[in-house]
């Protein structure tokens, strides 16, 4: 039989289980949110890009123009382009500043057709290169011409 001086020391053993048992997984909790990672804005729009590559459909388009800032000042570079699905015309424009290897595509691309990915169910969400992929055309010098 227990005592009522032995039943507290039995509660109070419990009761600092217990809250020793919650300190420690709000502790845990704390630790995985404070090592998740943060995406930054260009993570977020590598993955987008990665996942229109994989789940995209392919169509036709129209490269309209590359946006470039100033020679020697940093910024965005945009390929402008346009495209129709299911009767919908788009008109969008693309950040290839991580993709340094399609600027130069481009430069040399404006005017033609083009491959490009959207995404079904959000046709105005598509990409015309990404890391794994590119819809370009493959231009022969003799095919770009002197441009101003």
């Amino acid at each position: 039989m227990i005592t009522p001086a032995g039943n507290i020391a039995v509660r109070f053993y419990v009761a600092l289980m217990a809250g020793a048992a919650t300190f420690l997984s709000l502790a845990l909790g704390l630790l995985i949110y404070a090592r998740r990672r943060r995406r930054s804005a260009e993570e977020m729009e590598r993955l987008r890009r990665l996942e229109v590559n994989r789940r995209g459909r392919v169509t036709q388009g129209q490269i309209l123009d590359l946006v470039e800032p100033e020679p020697g000042k940093a910024g965005e570079r945009m390929v402008v382009f346009k495209y129709e699905v299911a009767g919908v015309t788009y008109e969008t424009a693309q950040d290839i500043s991580a993709l340094p290897n399609i600027i130069a595509q481009v430069r040399n691309a404006t005017g033609l057709t083009a491959r490009l990915k959207y995404q079904v169910d959000r046709p105005a969400n598509s990409i015309i290169a990404c890391e794994e992929w590119s819809g370009l055309p493959e231009v022969k010098e003799q095919q770009v011409g002197i441009r101003n």
